[in-house]
This record gives C-alpha cells, sequence and structure tokens, in this order.
C-alpha cells in the first residue's frame, strides 16, 4: 500500500512550507491530509483504480489530482517544488524530537545552520538559546531530541504498531487463503502488543510449504528477498523498510515454535529455568524429558506440562505474570469486545473528516452503544475550534440524530482547552451543559502544564484529562509534567484520565496505566478519531490497557452509557 508512502510526502510538504514562510492553513492542509491518508483503512491505489478518491472525506480536487499524479507517474511536482532550495541536511533535522519546522527556519534564517552539525554547533556555543522564544530549556530539549535519534541511529529501527498493523493484515489474510494453510499467527513484539515493533515474525501450518513460502517472497509490498528456503523466508517491506520473516512449521512444534517467538526473552529465560528445575527442557521445537517429546502442539500444552496456566501474550514481560500463573491468579484481562464506546471523536464542526451521522452509524456498526463526539474548543484555531454559536447548533443536530438513529447514543462533549493561566477555554455556563468534558493541553507545552492540569481538575464540570502526557511516538517527548502528581489529584477528584488509542500516542502508556490503576484513579480509553477509519484504533488502546493489566472493571468505557454517566464525575459530585 502506497498510504504511508503518500502521507509521507505530504507531511513532508507541510514541514517545507512552514520553513519557507507559507501560509499556516496550507500547511495546516497537508498535515491533515497525511493524517488521513496514514489511517485511512483501504489500500489508496485500489480507491485510485475505481475512480474513488473524492469520496474519501478530507480529500478535495487538488489533492486528488496530486495523489493521481503521483500513483501515475511516481512523481509529484508539487513535493519537488515544495522541497526546491531547502538544503537536504535542513529536512533531515525535522526527524528530531522537540524540534519543530520553526525553530528549523529560525536556526537557518539567523545561524546559517544547515545541517545536523551546525545544530550542534549552535547549540554548543549558546547562540541558539539567544534567539527570539528559544532558552535554555527548549534547547536542552531539542539536545535530548539529537541524543534518541543518535541513539536509534546505531540501534535497531523501530516501528508504531499501528503502521504495521495494516502489512501484519495482509500477510495474515493473504496467506491464509492458501489451500491447505492451517494457521498463520503474528509473532514477536507485534503479538505482545508493544506500542514499537523492529520486525516481524510469522509463524504458519502448511500443507504446501513450498507455495507459501513463494507467495510470501512474491507478495508487491516486497522489496527485497533477504533469503528463502524450504522452511523459511526473510523480506524487506517496500514502504517501510522492516525486516518480516516467515517459518512454516510442522504441527507438533507449531504451539512451542509460537511461544518461543513470541517471547520476550526475559519471560522465555524464566521458563525455561522452570522448566530445568523439573527435569524438562523446551525450546522452539517443543518440550522434552531427556529425548522423549512432552508437548508443543499448542501453547497451552507448553506451560501445563511445566504447571502454569497460558499466559497472555500482552502480559509476558517477567513483571510477576509468571509468579502467578503458577499460583492460578492471573487476572482475566481487558478484550476489545468489552469496550461499549469512544467519548473522544472530533466531527467536522472542528478538524474531523466526517458528519455526526457517518459517525454514529459507523459506531452502531462496530458495536458500540454510544459515542461521544468531542471537537477543539474555540482558541484551537488550527484546529477549527468551536465558537460557543456552534456548540448550540452541534447540540441540536445531535438531539435530532439521536431521535433519527437508533441502536447507538450519541453524546455530546467537547475537548475544551486548558489554556496557559490555567483557566478553560469555555465558560462554566457552556460546560455544564454537555454530557461530558475533557480537558487537554495543545498548547505551552512547556509552561506550568502539571499545575495548569491540577487547576483543571478543580473545575467541577472537567470530567477526563486527555492524552495525559503529551508524547508522540513519531517524534515528541511530551509535556513538561509530573504525571505523578497529576495521577493523585486525580484519584482525590475521581476525574478520569485518558489512554489515548492513537497510534503516533498511545498516552498513557503501560506502565503509567498500571500506575494509575494502583492509585485508584479511574482509566477510560478513547481513539481521538478524526475520520471514522480512526475510530478502530481503539485495539491499540486496548492493547495499552492489557500490557498494564488492566481488567473490564478498570476502564469505564466498558459501562453502558447510564452506568459510565454515574461513573463520570459531574454527574457524581
Amino acid at each position: 500500500m502506497k498510504n504511508f508512502e503518500l502521507a509521507r510526502m505530504f507531511e513532508k510538504i507541510a514541514d517545507a512550507l512552514e520553513i519557507k514562510g507559507e501560509n499556516q492553513f496550507k500547511v495546516i492542509a497537508y498535515r491533515k491530509v497525511s493524517r488521513i491518508l496514514k489511517d485511512f483503512p483501504e489500500d489508496i491505489e485500489k480507491v485510485y483504480r475505481e475512480g474513488r478518491l473524492r469520496e474519501i472525506p478530507g480529500i478535495g480536487e487538488g489533492i486528488a489530482k496530486k495523489i493521481s499524479e503521483y500513483l501515475k507517474t511516481g512523481e509529484m511536482k508539487k513535493y519537488r517544488e515544495a522541497l526546491d532550495g531547502i538544503p537536504q541536511g535542513l529536512l533531515e533535522l525535522l526527524d528530531i524530537p522537540n524540534l519543530g519546522p520553526k525553530t528549523i527556519k529560525l536556526a537557518h534564517e539567523k545561524l546559517g545552520v544547515k545541517n545536523l552539525e551546525d545544530l550542534k554547533r549552535v547549540i554548543e556555543d549558546g547562540s541558539l538559546a539567544k534567539l527570539p522564544g528559544m532558552g535554555a530549556k527548549k534547547v536542552e530539549n531539542i539536545r535530548v531530541g539529537i541524543e534518541m535519534v543518535e541513539r536509534k541511529g546505531g540501534g535497531e529501527r523501530r516501528f508504531p504498531i499501528g503502521l504495521v498493523s495494516p502489512i501484519v493484515e495482509e500477510i495474515v489474510s493473504v496467506l491464509s487463503s492458501i489451500k491447505g494453510v492451517e494457521k498463520v499467527i503474528p509473532a514477536g513484539s507485534y503479538r505482545r502488543c508493544k506500542e514499537t515493533v523492529g520486525d516481524l515474525d510469522f509463524l504458519t501450518i502448511a500443507e504446501d510449504r513450498e507455495k507459501v513460502i513463494t507467495t510470501f517472497t512474491g507478495m508487491p509490498m516486497v522489496s527485497r528477498v533477504i533469503a528463502s528456503g524450504g522452511t523459511k523466508a526473510s523480506v524487506i517491506e517496500r514502504n517501510l523498510g522492516i525486516q518480516m520473516d516467515l517459518r512454516v512449521l510442522p504441527s507438533e512444534s507449531f504451539g512451542a515454535a509460537l511461544q518461543y517467538f513470541t517471547g520476550s526473552k526475559a519471560h522465555n529465560i524464566k521458563l525455561r529455568g522452570i522448566a530445568k528445575d523439573k527435569g524438562l527442557k523446551i525450546s522452539e521445537y517443543g518440550v522434552f524429558k531427556g529425548e522423549n517429546y512432552i508437548a508443543g502442539r499448542t501453547e497451552e500444552e507448553v506451560y501445563r506440562a511445566i504447571g502454569l496456566v497460558w499466559i497472555p501474550p500482552e502480559m509476558r514481560e517477567d513483571r510477576g505474570e509468571i509468579e502467578l500463573a503458577m499460583e492460578g491468579k492471573l487476572p482475566e484481562i481487558l478484550k476489545l469486545e468489552d469496550i461499549k464506546g469512544d467519548l473522544h471523536i472530533h466531527s467536522k464542526y472542528s478538524d474531523g473528516a466526517d458528519t455526526i451521522e457517518k459517525i454514529a452509524k459507523f459506531g452502531k456498526s462496530l458495536g458500540y452503544e454510544y459515542v461521544g463526539i468531542a471537537d477543539h474548543s474555540r482558541s484551537v484555531k488550527y484546529a477549527g475550534g468551536m465558537e460557543i454559536d456552534d456548540i448550540y447548533k452541534k447540540m441540536e443536530e445531535i438531539e435530532t440524530l439521536n431521535k433519527k438513529i437508533s441502536g447507538i447514543t450519541i453524546l455530546m462533549g467537547t475537548e475544551v482547552d486548558i489554556l496557559q493561566d490555567g483557566t478553560l477555554d469555555y465558560p462554566d455556563e457552556v460546560l455544564e451543559k454537555m454530557d461530558f468534558v475533557i480537558a487537554a493541553v495543545h498548547q505551552g507545552f512547556k509552561k506550568h502544564v502539571t499545575e495548569r492540569m491540577l487547576d483543571a481538575m478543580d473545575n467541577p464540570y472537567v470530567d477526563i484529562i486527555a492524552h495525559p502526557t503529551g508524547r508522540l511516538l513519531s517524534g515528541r517527548t511530551g509535556y513538561d509534567i509530573d504525571i505523578e502528581k497529576v495521577m493523585k489529584k486525580a484519584a482525590e477528584t475521581g476525574v478520569a484520565l485518558e489512554i489515548n488509542a492513537y497510534y503516533d500516542r498511545l498516552d498513557l502508556d503501560d506502565t503509567n496505566s498500571r500506575m494509575a490503576k494502583q492509585m485508584g484513579v479511574k482509566l477510560i480509553i478513547n481513539t481521538d478519531a478524526h475520520n471514522i477509519g480512526m475510530m478502530r484504533d481503539m485495539k491499540f488502546g486496548v492493547c495499552v490497557a492489557r500490557r498494564a493489566w488492566l481488567k473490564s472493571e478498570d476502564v469505564l468505557n466498558t459501562l453502558p452509557w447510564n452506568d459510565l454517566k454515574k461513573a463520570l464525575r459531574r454527574w457524581t459530585s
């Protein structure tokens, strides 16, 4: 799929235009297109061939022409024009976390920065910190970002789970359709639901091994075959450049291999120690007592052979799960089907691509009982933040749609900005009319964020804090925040903290989510969807919850609306 390739091109266009000081609305428009393409669930080439580009919400005539041009010719004139005149070294600086196009533009114009070495020089000599709007703290964050990039360059490159998920789904679908293939299961850190993965492993049982290997190595997404043999193959995927390995296994060792290749390393080492104490040996081929095969067809057999119950893959990190399994006390962790609704969805009233009616119908198709429409508030101009007059129009539309669409309830909410003085972007007389209120920081990430969140939680109408640490996996470390202090206040006030399921956020992460549970904080999983395709990201939020050992009762939106309503702070205080 060229979705990600095109998304990166439009993101680069936006970056280049911002460096050049072009109209900010153009920059925002290209970033929006990039996000739409990243999250669009269909293959963009297929949509183009079928003449449906203009049917994609948020894709206008001009963008459709640019996409068509690239898919037809392999080139895009606007991309070349945007990047023309910008030194390549300057564009490469955009990969540094905490360093945006505006700062790059300033450093280039005022200090002559053209590449990473120039940037390091102006950091060391102190001249970068003297530029308008900079200062020592911001420069230190950029220095940390450089270190992150250089560490990553020297080690394993990792990819967000949401970017590789469509690739995994396509491979599983193609290989599963081959006659005689019994099962195809992805393993490794992907199966453990880690937020990023270094490579992809696939295990399968098949009658015709050669056909499976040939199909795998011959898929259009493959750019290079590293190795191909009778039972395994390794390839490089075309768009992301991620390595993918396939193993075709005999049924008697499939479970043992699945357990072995799922990991983690620490979990597996501990299992092998337990087996050794029992006079057994575990390998990818099975469980053995001496030369005698004991088990290996299923993972359940493998765990049972050494006296344990089966452990969900997301828990296999040697964080105490093995000890609980030995006692038969593993928690029954959250499942995707437990989720009853999503309270953080953006519509066309702000920067979302879809109408409220379309969102509601899609939510119904997902089996949800409710969807919450939480558009941006008025100060977030770049995201089409809503003025107060528009809020009342939206309320009327939701009231009308709730009478028209059966089987799902549409809830009126807002993602209200926490301003830099700690006040909220709407007055209380507006907030009290909402079904729920999500408060969020979108500006001033280094300016008293902890205090601002604490102040926001004192407002009786705030129910949820969105993406509490503000990090982005693609390159932002997040707010300057004392997250434990925020959690303590959340527990005291009854305000819920969000596990934001958008794959570039996954915020709270699994470690913070587990700590929040231990501190008695209410948690809710939302997608922050800006188009209906992003509503499927809920599965990534559930991944976080499962890795945090959260049970259904630990997550608010496993409740029906009437019960959730009673659990939200505004309705209980």
